[in-house]
Protein backbone atom coordinates (compact mmCIF):
# COMPACT_ATOMS: atom_id res chain seq x y z
CA UNK A 1 0.00 0.00 0.00
CA UNK A 2 2.74 2.45 -0.88
CA UNK A 3 1.07 4.30 -3.76
CA UNK A 4 -1.52 7.02 -3.35
CA UNK A 5 -4.08 4.77 -4.99
CA UNK A 6 -3.36 1.98 -2.55
CA UNK A 7 -3.49 4.35 0.44
CA UNK A 8 -7.01 5.26 -0.64
CA UNK A 9 -8.12 1.81 0.44
CA UNK A 10 -7.73 2.52 4.16
CA UNK A 11 -11.15 2.71 5.85
CA UNK A 12 -11.97 4.14 9.26
CA UNK A 13 -15.26 2.72 10.59
CA UNK A 14 -16.57 4.75 13.51
CA UNK A 15 -19.00 2.17 14.89
CA UNK A 16 -18.67 -1.61 15.17
CA UNK A 17 -20.11 -3.78 17.96
CA UNK A 18 -17.27 -6.29 17.71
CA UNK A 19 -17.20 -7.51 21.31
CA UNK A 20 -20.99 -7.71 21.50
CA UNK A 21 -20.93 -10.19 18.63
CA UNK A 22 -18.15 -12.18 20.27
CA UNK A 23 -19.70 -12.29 23.74
CA UNK A 24 -23.46 -12.41 23.04
CA UNK A 25 -23.56 -14.10 19.63
CA UNK A 26 -20.59 -16.38 20.46
CA UNK A 27 -18.84 -15.47 17.22
CA UNK A 28 -15.09 -16.07 17.05
CA UNK A 29 -14.07 -12.97 15.13
CA UNK A 30 -10.86 -14.68 13.99
CA UNK A 31 -12.91 -16.96 11.76
CA UNK A 32 -13.92 -15.98 8.26
CA UNK A 33 -17.44 -14.68 7.71
CA UNK A 34 -18.24 -17.93 5.88
CA UNK A 35 -17.03 -20.06 8.83
CA UNK A 36 -19.17 -18.07 11.26
CA UNK A 37 -22.20 -18.41 9.01
CA UNK A 38 -21.69 -22.17 8.71
CA UNK A 39 -21.39 -22.51 12.49
CA UNK A 40 -24.80 -20.85 12.89
CA UNK A 41 -26.73 -23.01 10.41
CA UNK A 42 -30.06 -24.03 11.92
CA UNK A 43 -29.86 -21.50 14.77
CA UNK A 44 -32.84 -19.17 15.19
CA UNK A 45 -32.34 -17.48 18.57
CA UNK A 46 -31.42 -14.22 16.81
CA UNK A 47 -32.74 -12.92 13.46
CA UNK A 48 -29.30 -12.52 11.93
CA UNK A 49 -27.97 -16.02 12.59
CA UNK A 50 -25.92 -17.15 9.63
CA UNK A 51 -26.08 -13.66 8.12
CA UNK A 52 -23.10 -11.89 9.72
CA UNK A 53 -20.91 -9.54 7.69
CA UNK A 54 -17.96 -8.81 10.01
CA UNK A 55 -14.89 -10.77 11.07
CA UNK A 56 -11.21 -9.97 11.39
CA UNK A 57 -10.35 -11.56 8.00
CA UNK A 58 -13.15 -9.55 6.34
CA UNK A 59 -11.97 -6.34 8.01
CA UNK A 60 -8.45 -6.97 6.73
CA UNK A 61 -9.66 -7.84 3.26
CA UNK A 62 -11.60 -4.58 3.14
CA UNK A 63 -8.71 -2.56 4.64
CA UNK A 64 -11.01 -1.52 7.49
CA UNK A 65 -7.96 -1.08 9.64
CA UNK A 66 -9.03 1.55 12.17
CA UNK A 67 -12.35 1.27 13.97
CA UNK A 68 -14.28 2.64 16.91
CA UNK A 69 -15.25 -0.52 18.79
CA UNK A 70 -18.01 -0.51 21.36
CA UNK A 71 -18.92 -1.69 24.76
CA UNK A 72 -22.65 -1.82 25.42
CA UNK A 73 -24.76 -2.78 28.43
CA UNK A 74 -28.29 -1.41 28.68
CA UNK A 75 -30.32 -1.17 31.88
CA UNK A 76 -34.00 -2.05 31.33
CA UNK A 77 -37.15 -2.72 33.27
CA UNK A 78 -38.68 -6.22 33.32
CA UNK A 79 -41.10 -6.79 30.47
CA UNK A 80 -39.68 -4.01 28.31
CA UNK A 81 -39.30 -4.37 24.54
CA UNK A 82 -35.51 -3.97 24.50
CA UNK A 83 -33.12 -6.59 25.92
CA UNK A 84 -30.76 -5.53 28.68
CA UNK A 85 -29.91 -5.86 32.34
CA UNK A 86 -32.03 -5.14 35.41
CA UNK A 87 -29.29 -3.30 37.31
CA UNK A 88 -26.35 -1.05 36.60
CA UNK A 89 -24.10 -3.53 38.39
CA UNK A 90 -25.05 -6.28 35.93
CA UNK A 91 -24.59 -3.93 32.97
CA UNK A 92 -21.19 -2.81 34.27
CA UNK A 93 -20.04 -6.40 34.70
CA UNK A 94 -21.18 -7.15 31.15
CA UNK A 95 -19.15 -4.29 29.68
CA UNK A 96 -16.14 -5.45 31.69
CA UNK A 97 -16.46 -8.85 30.06
CA UNK A 98 -16.46 -7.13 26.68
CA UNK A 99 -13.36 -5.18 27.69
CA UNK A 100 -11.56 -8.37 28.65
CA UNK A 101 -12.41 -9.87 25.27
CA UNK A 102 -10.71 -6.90 23.58
CA UNK A 103 -7.73 -7.40 25.89
CA UNK A 104 -7.51 -11.09 24.98
CA UNK A 105 -7.55 -10.19 21.27
CA UNK A 106 -4.72 -7.70 21.89
CA UNK A 107 -2.72 -10.44 23.61
CA UNK A 108 -3.20 -12.61 20.54
CA UNK A 109 -2.01 -9.81 18.27
CA UNK A 110 -5.41 -9.50 16.58
CA UNK A 111 -6.15 -5.96 17.83
CA UNK A 112 -4.29 -2.85 18.97
CA UNK A 113 -5.87 -0.19 21.17
CA UNK A 114 -5.73 3.51 20.34
CA UNK A 115 -5.70 5.87 23.34
CA UNK A 116 -3.33 8.67 22.31
CA UNK A 117 -1.60 10.45 19.43
CA UNK A 118 1.27 7.97 19.71
CA UNK A 119 -0.91 4.88 19.38
CA UNK A 120 -2.95 6.51 16.59
CA UNK A 121 0.20 7.25 14.61
CA UNK A 122 1.48 3.73 15.24
CA UNK A 123 -1.81 2.37 13.92
CA UNK A 124 -1.65 4.51 10.78
CA UNK A 125 1.90 3.28 10.17
CA UNK A 126 0.79 -0.35 10.54
CA UNK A 127 -1.88 0.15 7.89
CA UNK A 128 0.40 1.72 5.31
CA UNK A 129 1.61 -1.77 4.41
CA UNK A 130 -0.89 -4.21 5.92
CA UNK A 131 -0.94 -7.97 5.56
CA UNK A 132 -3.24 -10.79 6.61
CA UNK A 133 -1.95 -10.55 10.17
CA UNK A 134 -2.16 -6.78 10.72
CA UNK A 135 -4.00 -5.98 13.97
CA UNK A 136 -7.36 -4.24 13.80
CA UNK A 137 -6.65 -0.91 15.51
CA UNK A 138 -9.49 0.25 17.71
CA UNK A 139 -10.59 3.02 20.01
CA UNK A 140 -13.10 2.18 22.73
CA UNK A 141 -16.55 3.79 22.78
CA UNK A 142 -19.47 3.18 25.13
CA UNK A 143 -22.86 2.98 23.41
CA UNK A 144 -25.31 4.14 26.04
CA UNK A 145 -23.96 5.15 29.44
CA UNK A 146 -26.33 3.04 31.57
CA UNK A 147 -23.53 0.75 32.75
CA UNK A 148 -21.58 3.57 34.43
CA UNK A 149 -22.59 3.12 38.05
CA UNK A 150 -20.84 6.31 39.17
CA UNK A 151 -18.30 8.87 38.04
CA UNK A 152 -15.66 6.71 39.74
CA UNK A 153 -16.57 3.99 37.26
CA UNK A 154 -16.21 6.53 34.45
CA UNK A 155 -12.70 7.33 35.69
CA UNK A 156 -11.84 3.63 35.72
CA UNK A 157 -13.24 3.24 32.19
CA UNK A 158 -11.09 6.13 31.00
CA UNK A 159 -8.02 4.47 32.52
CA UNK A 160 -8.97 1.35 30.55
CA UNK A 161 -8.95 3.37 27.32
CA UNK A 162 -12.54 4.53 26.92
CA UNK A 163 -12.48 7.79 24.96
CA UNK A 164 -16.04 8.31 23.60
CA UNK A 165 -19.51 7.94 25.12
CA UNK A 166 -23.00 8.11 23.71
CA UNK A 167 -25.15 8.84 26.79
CA UNK A 168 -28.28 7.15 25.44
CA UNK A 169 -29.36 4.19 23.35
CA UNK A 170 -32.99 3.16 22.77
CA UNK A 171 -35.78 4.42 25.01
CA UNK A 172 -35.40 5.81 28.54
CA UNK A 173 -31.92 5.48 30.01
CA UNK A 174 -30.15 6.05 33.31
CA UNK A 175 -28.55 9.31 32.14
CA UNK A 176 -30.51 10.33 29.05
CA UNK A 177 -33.42 9.24 26.90
CA UNK A 178 -32.66 7.95 23.44
CA UNK A 179 -34.33 6.82 20.25
CA UNK A 180 -38.15 6.75 20.35
CA UNK A 181 -38.35 8.69 23.61
CA UNK A 182 -38.40 12.34 24.70
CA UNK A 183 -37.10 14.63 27.39
CA UNK A 184 -33.87 16.39 28.21
CA UNK A 185 -30.91 14.98 30.10
CA UNK A 186 -31.65 14.30 33.75
CA UNK A 187 -29.46 15.57 36.60
CA UNK A 188 -27.23 12.50 36.39
CA UNK A 189 -26.85 13.09 32.67
CA UNK A 190 -25.77 16.67 33.26
CA UNK A 191 -23.20 15.44 35.78
CA UNK A 192 -21.97 12.84 33.30
CA UNK A 193 -21.42 15.40 30.55
CA UNK A 194 -19.68 17.86 32.85
CA UNK A 195 -17.38 15.08 34.08
CA UNK A 196 -16.70 13.90 30.51
CA UNK A 197 -15.81 17.45 29.49
CA UNK A 198 -13.45 17.79 32.44
CA UNK A 199 -11.82 14.50 31.41
CA UNK A 200 -11.62 15.65 27.77
CA UNK A 201 -13.71 12.83 26.31
CA UNK A 202 -15.66 12.67 23.04
CA UNK A 203 -19.43 13.07 23.26
CA UNK A 204 -21.22 10.84 20.74
CA UNK A 205 -24.52 12.47 19.74
CA UNK A 206 -25.88 9.26 18.22
CA UNK A 207 -29.19 7.96 19.65
CA UNK A 208 -30.01 11.09 21.67
CA UNK A 209 -33.62 12.12 21.16
CA UNK A 210 -34.24 15.64 19.88
CA UNK A 211 -34.72 17.20 23.33
CA UNK A 212 -31.59 15.56 24.73
CA UNK A 213 -29.60 16.39 21.57
CA UNK A 214 -30.08 20.15 21.95
CA UNK A 215 -29.73 20.01 25.74
CA UNK A 216 -26.41 18.16 25.41
CA UNK A 217 -25.08 20.71 22.93
CA UNK A 218 -25.98 23.51 25.33
CA UNK A 219 -23.99 21.83 28.10
CA UNK A 220 -21.03 20.23 26.37
CA UNK A 221 -18.15 22.33 25.06
CA UNK A 222 -15.71 19.51 24.33
CA UNK A 223 -15.17 17.27 21.30
CA UNK A 224 -18.34 16.03 19.60
CA UNK A 225 -19.04 13.50 16.87
CA UNK A 226 -21.84 11.20 15.71
CA UNK A 227 -20.59 7.67 15.24
CA UNK A 228 -23.50 6.17 13.26
CA UNK A 229 -26.34 8.36 12.05
CA UNK A 230 -28.22 8.99 8.82
CA UNK A 231 -30.26 11.94 7.53
CA UNK A 232 -33.90 12.62 8.36
CA UNK A 233 -34.30 14.00 4.83
CA UNK A 234 -34.44 10.41 3.55
CA UNK A 235 -36.08 8.61 6.50
CA UNK A 236 -38.28 10.85 8.64
CA UNK A 237 -37.66 9.33 12.06
CA UNK A 238 -36.23 10.63 15.33
CA UNK A 239 -33.29 8.21 14.99
CA UNK A 240 -32.00 10.37 12.12
CA UNK A 241 -30.60 13.89 12.11
CA UNK A 242 -32.58 16.82 10.73
CA UNK A 243 -30.77 19.33 8.55
CA UNK A 244 -30.79 21.76 11.49
CA UNK A 245 -29.03 19.16 13.65
CA UNK A 246 -26.49 18.38 10.93
CA UNK A 247 -25.67 22.05 10.44
CA UNK A 248 -25.17 22.50 14.17
CA UNK A 249 -22.84 19.51 14.29
CA UNK A 250 -20.90 20.88 11.33
CA UNK A 251 -20.54 24.20 13.17
CA UNK A 252 -19.06 22.25 16.10
CA UNK A 253 -16.46 20.58 13.81
CA UNK A 254 -18.09 17.17 14.20
CA UNK A 255 -17.75 14.22 11.85
CA UNK A 256 -20.83 12.08 11.19
CA UNK A 257 -20.46 8.38 10.38
CA UNK A 258 -23.16 7.09 8.02
CA UNK A 259 -24.76 3.74 8.90
CA UNK A 260 -25.96 0.70 6.94
CA UNK A 261 -28.98 -0.52 8.91
CA UNK A 262 -31.72 -0.79 6.29
CA UNK A 263 -34.46 0.67 8.47
CA UNK A 264 -32.39 3.86 8.63
CA UNK A 265 -31.91 3.88 4.86
CA UNK A 266 -35.42 3.50 3.44
CA UNK A 267 -38.75 4.61 4.95
CA UNK A 268 -41.37 2.22 6.33
CA UNK A 269 -38.98 -0.68 6.81
CA UNK A 270 -40.57 -3.53 8.81
CA UNK A 271 -38.05 -5.63 10.72
CA UNK A 272 -38.31 -9.31 9.88
CA UNK A 273 -40.59 -8.67 6.90
CA UNK A 274 -39.03 -6.12 4.54
CA UNK A 275 -36.47 -7.39 2.04
CA UNK A 276 -33.34 -5.44 0.97
CA UNK A 277 -33.64 -6.57 -2.65
CA UNK A 278 -37.34 -5.75 -2.97
CA UNK A 279 -36.79 -2.38 -1.26
CA UNK A 280 -33.67 -1.72 -3.39
CA UNK A 281 -31.45 -1.04 -0.39
CA UNK A 282 -27.97 -0.48 -1.81
CA UNK A 283 -24.73 1.27 -0.96
CA UNK A 284 -25.91 4.12 -3.20
CA UNK A 285 -28.24 5.14 -0.37
CA UNK A 286 -25.26 5.51 1.96
CA UNK A 287 -23.61 7.65 -0.72
CA UNK A 288 -26.76 9.80 -0.91
CA UNK A 289 -26.60 10.37 2.85
CA UNK A 290 -22.90 11.20 2.64
CA UNK A 291 -23.58 13.58 -0.21
CA UNK A 292 -26.38 15.33 1.69
CA UNK A 293 -24.05 16.10 4.59
CA UNK A 294 -21.33 17.28 2.20
CA UNK A 295 -23.79 19.55 0.39
CA UNK A 296 -24.95 21.06 3.68
CA UNK A 297 -21.33 21.58 4.76
CA UNK A 298 -20.16 22.84 1.38
CA UNK A 299 -17.20 20.44 1.59
CA UNK A 300 -16.28 16.80 2.27
CA UNK A 301 -14.88 17.35 5.76
CA UNK A 302 -17.75 16.18 7.97
CA UNK A 303 -18.93 12.82 6.58
CA UNK A 304 -17.47 9.39 7.22
CA UNK A 305 -18.35 5.73 7.61
CA UNK A 306 -20.01 4.42 10.78
CA UNK A 307 -21.38 1.21 9.30
CA UNK A 308 -22.89 -0.41 12.42
CA UNK A 309 -22.66 -3.70 10.53
CA UNK A 310 -23.60 -6.70 12.66
CA UNK A 311 -25.23 -4.27 15.08
CA UNK A 312 -28.00 -6.74 15.89
CA UNK A 313 -28.76 -7.41 12.24
CA UNK A 314 -27.05 -9.00 9.24
CA UNK A 315 -27.53 -9.34 5.50
CA UNK A 316 -31.29 -9.56 6.01
CA UNK A 317 -31.26 -5.87 6.97
CA UNK A 318 -28.41 -4.16 5.13
CA UNK A 319 -27.62 -3.20 1.49
CA UNK A 320 -28.06 -6.20 -0.78
CA UNK A 321 -24.89 -5.29 -2.69
CA UNK A 322 -22.85 -5.85 0.48
CA UNK A 323 -21.99 -9.42 1.45
CA UNK A 324 -19.27 -8.63 3.99
CA UNK A 325 -17.75 -5.48 5.41
CA UNK A 326 -15.00 -5.81 2.80
CA UNK A 327 -17.56 -4.55 0.27
CA UNK A 328 -17.19 -1.08 1.74
CA UNK A 329 -14.41 -0.91 -0.84
CA UNK A 330 -17.16 -0.34 -3.41
CA UNK A 331 -17.72 3.14 -1.98
CA UNK A 332 -14.80 4.95 -3.69
CA UNK A 333 -16.14 4.13 -7.16
CA UNK A 334 -19.68 5.10 -6.14
CA UNK A 335 -18.45 8.40 -4.74
CA UNK A 336 -16.31 9.01 -7.82
CA UNK A 337 -19.39 8.45 -10.00
CA UNK A 338 -21.15 11.08 -7.87
CA UNK A 339 -18.44 13.58 -8.80
CA UNK A 340 -16.21 13.33 -5.74
CA UNK A 341 -12.47 13.85 -6.18
CA UNK A 342 -9.74 11.58 -4.84
CA UNK A 343 -9.13 13.99 -1.97
CA UNK A 344 -12.83 14.05 -1.11
CA UNK A 345 -12.95 10.25 -1.14
CA UNK A 346 -9.94 9.95 1.15
CA UNK A 347 -11.60 12.42 3.53
CA UNK A 348 -14.76 10.34 3.67
CA UNK A 349 -13.12 6.92 3.80
CA UNK A 350 -10.78 7.71 6.69
CA UNK A 351 -9.11 11.11 6.86
CA UNK A 352 -11.97 13.05 8.46
CA UNK A 353 -12.07 10.79 11.51
CA UNK A 354 -8.28 10.48 11.59
CA UNK A 355 -7.89 14.28 11.62
CA UNK A 356 -10.60 14.54 14.26
CA UNK A 357 -8.65 12.20 16.54
CA UNK A 358 -5.35 13.90 15.80
CA UNK A 359 -6.84 17.21 16.95
CA UNK A 360 -8.63 15.54 19.86
CA UNK A 361 -5.58 13.78 21.29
Amino acid sequence: MNSDKEHLKLIFDSHLDISMNAMEWNRDQRWSVEQIRKSEEGMCDKPDRGRNTVSFPALREGRVGIVVATQIGRVVKPGGPIPGWYSQEQAWAHTQGQLQWYRSMEQRGEMKQITSTKSLNESLALWKNPDEHSPICYMLSLEGADSLISMKHLEQAYEDGLRAIGPAHYGPGVYANGTDSGGKLNSRGVELLRTMEHMDMILDMTHLNDDAFWHALDIYKGAIWASHNNCRKFVDHNRQFSDEMILELISRKAVIGLALDAWMMVPDWVRGESDPVKRNVTLDIMVNNIDHICQLAGNSLHAGIGSDLDGGYGTEQCPHDLDTIADLQKLPDLLRAKGYSGEDIRNIMHLNFVRFLQEYF
